[in-house]
């Protein structure tokens, strides 16, 4: 099979690019993203669907993550990114937003299990973050916190980088997936 440079030029780190946060989403743009969050849960699942524990277990690249450790960080990063944009909604100063250290969380027992509770702690923190965020009246999204890594953003900024962020962890999946023949 012959791999186009651009092909090869690909990181693996990045199967979709890097994030690049507009200044401002436009209510189309913002819209669109919040339907990637919505549709993250299915996403996920499918990507998933019919791997065997030995497959769960591969890194999607050297020194990277198993599947199974990257669906467990879907779910424990969704948890946090939507407890960030309740709290962004409801704080009346900038609410502090910490980062986690995501690979110690990874070494974590629960991150290395079953893959079906992290599945269903997906689509049920979705179900309420998209149905949280497309009731919001559009000044909702100029609203800011102050991440602990990032420094201040607006609730846009969270809706665009968790549209991206799940669609790049569902990548890393296929990639491995559509690399194996799986």
């Amino acid at each position: 099979m012959t791999t186009t440079s651009s092909a090869r030029s690909v990181d693996p780190r990045y199967p979709i690019g890097k994030i690049e946060l507009p200044a401002r989403l436009e209510p189309a743009a913002r819209a669109a993203a919040i339907a990637r969050i919505a549709a993250v849960p299915a996403a996920l699942y499918d990507a998933v669907r019919g791997l065997d524990a030995a497959q769960l277990d591969t890194p999607y690249r050297a020194g990277g993550w198993t599947l199974r450790q990257v669906v467990h960080h879907v779910a424990d990063s969704h948890v946090n990114a939507y407890v960030r944009c309740k709290l962004t909604l409801t704080e009346k100063a900038p609410p502090p937003i910490k980062a986690y250290d995501e690979a110690a969380w990874a070494q974590l027992a629960d991150a290395n299990g079953p893959i079906g509770s992290s599945l269903l702690i997906v689509q049920s923190i979705h179900d309420r973050w998209v149905h949280c965020l497309r009731s919001l009246p559009e000044k909702a999204f100029t609203r800011t916190c102050v991440h602990s890594e990032r420094g201040v953003m607006t609730l846009d900024d969270l809706v665009a980088l968790y549209a991206w962020h799940g669609s790049h962890h569902v990548a890393h999946i296929t990639s491995l997936r559509l690399a194996k023949g799986w």
